[in-house]
């Protein structure tokens, strides 16, 4: 099969920086990877759009503080929210990433809604739980700062791509356990719903688990930092298409790729919602990799992409507002 070339040119540069950088330490390399990918982005002509300072904030959360960066439109609110969550293998990222402010001022002025996205403590200094409940806590703080941020708690939303996919389901799926904050939608663009070891069984594994830009034995070393024990993928706020009731979680709307190894795991995440009478949209997106939704500011299939994440937040957040529950 055939990518489109910009696709395949940024598959082979993250396979040649990663062999550059890959002897370097954890904490050195976390830092030259974003460098170097937002060198890269710059170059193919990514940037911020011009909106509302951000601003930064340190949160309390169990066992020490997290930084969250909110978006803010221009317009007078009180706006809807989407909390965001990065993507990077629950190891790498971080919301000080071009991609990442870029992605969120983004959806912020389209969407018209104030974006808080999280910077969570990475593994495997902080393994699992630490990531979701860093991400719960991040939720319950806009919540209560909502008049602060200008924010309507009656309008939520959570999403995140990749890792980050994960974290906004689970972060979902405690909402629900906990009584938490009434979500509108969970976004998971090429969410990782499964971690356990029955996650190789699914096809797209080995139709696309080497060479399409996140190979399995990557997951494989994503899911070694990230668990304390094997025993972990086993529990829903790890691996969420474990969990025995999906009924009653936010709505979901689901983006996978053609040619991604997470694409049928993903699928099947939004098969079991549906049949769990969760309101469930899923979106196969052809022609796409993982993290090839990144170009969308250069790549027409990608703003088509974001376009459409930004559309599914509109959405929600208008059947909200019309009929709150």
């Amino acid at each position: 099969m055939t990518l489109a070339p910009g696709v395949q040119s940024l598959i082979d540069w993250g396979r040649d920086v990663n062999t550059a950088l890959g002897e370097l330490p954890l904490l050195t390399r976390r830092g030259a990877l974003r460098d170097e990918l937002d060198r890269e982005l710059r170059r193919r002509g990514v940037s911020v759009e011009v909106a509302a300072d951000p601003i930064d904030r340190l949160i309390r959360v169990d066992g020490g503080e997290i930084r969250v960066r909110a978006f803010r439109p221009r317009s007078t609110g009180p706006h809807p929210a989407f909390v965001h969550f990065h993507g990077g293998g629950f190891v790498f990222g971080t919301i000080d990433a071009l991609v990442n402010d870029a992605k969120c001022a983004h959806i912020c002025a389209a969407a018209e809604c104030v974006v808080v996205t999280v910077d969570y403590r990475l593994a495997p200094e902080h393994r699992f739980p630490t990531a979701p409940e860093d991400c719960y806590a991040a939720l319950l703080w806009a919540v209560r700062n909502a008049a602060q941020l200008d924010i309507d708690p009656g309008l939520l939303a959570v999403g995140g791509e990749s890792a980050g996919g994960n974290l906004a389901a689970v972060v979902a799926l405690m909402a629900r356990d906990r009584d938490g904050p009434q979500l509108a939608l969970q976004v998971l663009e090429v969410p990782v719903t499964d971690m356990s070891a029955r996650a190789v069984d699914y096809p797209s594994v080995a139709l696309f688990g080497d060479g399409f830009g996140l190979d399995y034995a990557d997951m494989e070393y994503f899911t070694t930092q990230y668990l304390s024990a094997a025993s972990d993928a086993e529990k829903p706020y790890a691996s969420p298409a474990l969990a025995t009731d999906l009924a009653g979680v936010a709505p979901a709307h689901i983006i996978t790729a053609e040619f991604d190894v997470l694409r049928d795991s993903g699928e099947d995440y939004a098969r079991r919602l549906l049949l769990a009478g969760v309101s469930t949209t899923v979106d196969r997106r052809p022609g796409h990799t993982h993290g090839s939704s990144v170009l969308w500011q250069e790549w027409e299939p990608a703003r088509e992409w974001m376009d459409e994440v930004v559309s599914a937040l509109q959405r929600a957040f208008h059947s909200a507002k019309v009929e709150p529950s």
